[in-house]
């Protein structure tokens, strides 16, 4: 009996996902972010955004946040979803800077804040203790790590949390540098996901 022929595997098509990335959570849960096409831009997946959102608790009613290289804005819009007061996005590429303000203007998010600058030097200017939660994604071969991680250490409060998504571990020793200790960790493929806190 002849054996058929195994259909050749379906190419996938154009991913509408790798264009869009979704709030998980809050009151604007299950929006979709239009996600512009930029060399090294790469959302954190729905998945450790999850999971992170799980490890700060669902509520951040009345929190402080700063998005700091904000890309497609997708935790800073996630974390004024759950009812953070004030959350500041800041980045470099005008391009994702529009895109930023029309998906303010889509959520009519009245708490976010689109800043076109350096991230960094947005981090540095803060108050120190002032932020609740400090979202760090640099490009991942970027030489940025190290000063940002810096400029968090002050800039957050002391029960506040540093969210840190790099292509490599962190380990305590190193973290320490910055007055700064891990309270979880994920890894998720490419993405290792770090949620911290200051030394006591």
């Amino acid at each position: 009996m002849k054996q058929k022929k195994a259909a050749p595997p379906r190419s996938r098509p154009a991913a509408s996902q790798s264009h869009q990335v979704r709030i998980i959570g809050g009151q604007w849960k299950r929006s979709k972010l239009a996600v512009e096409d930029r060399p090294g831009l790469r959302p954190t997946p729905d998945r450790v955004r999850e999971t992170l959102f799980n490890w700060l608790g669902q509520d951040l009613t009345g929190w402080r946040c700063i998005d700091v290289f904000a890309g497609t804005g997708a935790l800073g819009f996630e974390a004024a979803s759950r009812g953070a007061k004030e959350v500041l996005l800041v980045e470099q590429d005008a391009a994702l800077v529009l895109q930023l303000k029309r998906v303010q203007a889509q959520l009519q998010a009245g708490a976010a804040r689109i800043v076109r600058g350096d991230g960094l030097a947005a981090l540095r200017q803060l108050d120190p203790a002032s932020m609740d939660a400090v979202f760090l994604d640099p490009p991942f071969d970027s030489p940025l790590f190290e000063a940002a991680l810096q400029a968090a250490g002050r800039a957050v409060a002391p029960d506040g949390f540093v969210y840190l998504e790099a292509p490599l571990a962190w380990a305590d020793a190193q973290l320490a540098n910055f007055g700064l200790t891990r309270h979880r960790y994920l890894k998720a493929g490419a993405v290792h996901a770090h949620l911290l806190k200051r030394l006591a």
